[in-house]
């Protein structure tokens, strides 16, 4: 619903400026993904843990109480279509606003508009702010008090993680929902709609789709919704002019659209196991050229950059460890990056700590010594700490031995001192090996001066 008019005509004339009033959806020129953006709740795709029937926010957006909120996700997941929904279904004022755009004259402007319809019409005035993270802090401060006072409710829209780029004060005062990219089931469902909508989408013209066609449009969007329609309606322009009978999407009009070749790959099948299986390999086996060229095929596939993240850091422990433990590091600031900037600028952030850890001393030694350890307590049961390692909080503890004969380390020279920390029957051999490469090296040589037996 838009904005009543002004009864007495005031600061702005008879009525309230167009921002303000009744969105009118998109016109049949505009792009399909345009025409196509849900309207309301129900046709809305994903996110169903953040709007899905019973959340928090379905019922503030239904129930028209909403409160200011940051809407924090990927490129194409939904974040102004959420803000759209919001816009068609309130009786308050939506004031559409973008921080790439505009700036702090523009916002007080706004907020002079919304003070005024509260003073004459008692209307609320909801301001959503596209890519709120392009606003310096100096800009955000100027939004704070008025989000406060709650002359406005801001509803705010990032690709970037708000804690980095969102004033605090400002994310204190707002609810934070992270939104996801839209897994293949969704992208295929809003593609689908499209292609059978005679009203905004292409039902109309008689268009139909391949299965292979279709499968590429929607791996290749990579969770993007506006991208899988932009394919969408490319491909359904290559093939427009020809025959009625004739309008198929094949799989070389898609590959035409997207401009990118189809590449045999099942996120849930057997080229996914196989192709991170050839990934593992390749960096346990110090092979950079392979290692990436696995990986491209991953991100060219559609493959979800946070699964190829989250096995790196288990590559920098499993197989590289104490060898290098910068790899660890590299690979565990590579998953918090692929997080917050997303794709596609997230894989060149993959593809250095693929090349690292691939190019990176190897050692297992970590894992093996979990291996053994884990071996013994099965075979022979958990043993308990020896006394003098055991906590003594109360003083009425010692005179059952807890903690009596511990030696502090750090009071004897090189912060060293020999010392039983497991029961004499706990241990049949070494756990920690550690191997003579890299970094690991001089553990193996500080070990072995310290081991009864002299041995790393």
């Amino acid at each position: 619903m838009g904005a009543k008019q002004h009864e007495d005509g005031g600061l702005f004339g008879d009525e309230l400026p167009a921002a303000a009033a009744e969105r009118p959806g998109a016109g049949p020129d505009a792009p399909l993904a345009a025409r196509m953006r849900p309207r309301t709740l129900a046709e809305f795709v994903g996110q169903q843990e953040i709007v899905g029937a019973g959340t928090g926010l379905r019922h503030a957006i239904e129930g028209d109480r909403l409160s200011s909120i940051i809407l924090w996700g990927p490129p194409g997941c939904g974040k102004s279509t959420l803000a759209g929904i919001v816009a068609n279904g309130t009786r308050s004022a939506f004031e559409p606003f973008s921080a790439v755009t505009s700036g702090v004259p523009e916002l007080r402007q706004v907020i002079a508009r919304a003070r005024d319809r509260r003073r004459r019409l008692g209307q609320r005035t909801i301001l959503f702010i596209d890519e709120i993270h392009r606003w310096n802090r100096a800009q955000q401060d100027a939004l704070l008090p008025h989000v406060e006072e709650g002359v406005i409710v801001m509803v705010g829209a990032t690709t970037e993680n708000p804690y980095f780029s969102v004033n605090g004060p400002l994310i204190s005062r707002s609810r934070l929902y992270r939104l996801s990219p839209l897994d293949e089931a969704g992208i295929r469902s809003i593609i689908l709609n499209a292609l059978s909508d005679c009203e905004r989408g292409l039902g109309a013209s008689g268009i139909e789709v391949d299965e292979d066609a279709l499968d590429h449009i929607v791996r290749a969007a990579g969770g993007d919704a506006r991208t899988g329609l932009n394919s969408l309606e490319a491909a359904a322009g290559l093939v427009r002019e020809a025959e009625p009978g004739a309008r198929r999407i094949t799989l070389a009009a898609a590959e035409e659209a997207v401009q990118r070749r189809a590449i045999a790959y099942d996120a849930t099948g057997d080229e996914h196991y196989d192709t991170i299986s050839a990934f593992i390999k390749s960096v346990r086996g110090s092979d950079p050229d392979a290692a990436v060229y696995w990986l491209a095929k991953m991100l060219m596939a559609g493959e979800d950059p946070r699964f190829i993240a989250r096995r790196l850091v288990i590559l920098a422990s499993e197989d590289v460890g104490n060898a290098d433990p910068m790899a660890l590091l590299l690979a565990s600031a590579a998953a918090q990056s692929v997080q917050m900037i997303g794709m596609p600028e997230a894989q060149l952030t993959l593809a250095q700590a693929t090349t690292y850890l691939a190019s990176a001393a190897k050692s297992n030694a970590s894992m093996v010594a979990l291996t053994r350890a884990m071996e013994d307590i099965k075979g022979r049961g958990a043993a308990q700490a020896p006394l003098h390692l055991r906590n003594a909080p109360h003083s009425g503890l010692e005179q059952f031995g807890h903690g009596q004969g511990y030696l502090y380390p750090h009071d004897h020279p090189g912060g060293w001192v020999a010392q039983d920390y497991l029961p004499a029957d706990a241990r049949s051999q070494p756990y920690y090996e550690p191997k003579g490469i890299g970094y690991e090296a001089k553990i193996r040589a500080r070990l072995a001066a310290r081991r009864p037996d002299g041995e790393g």
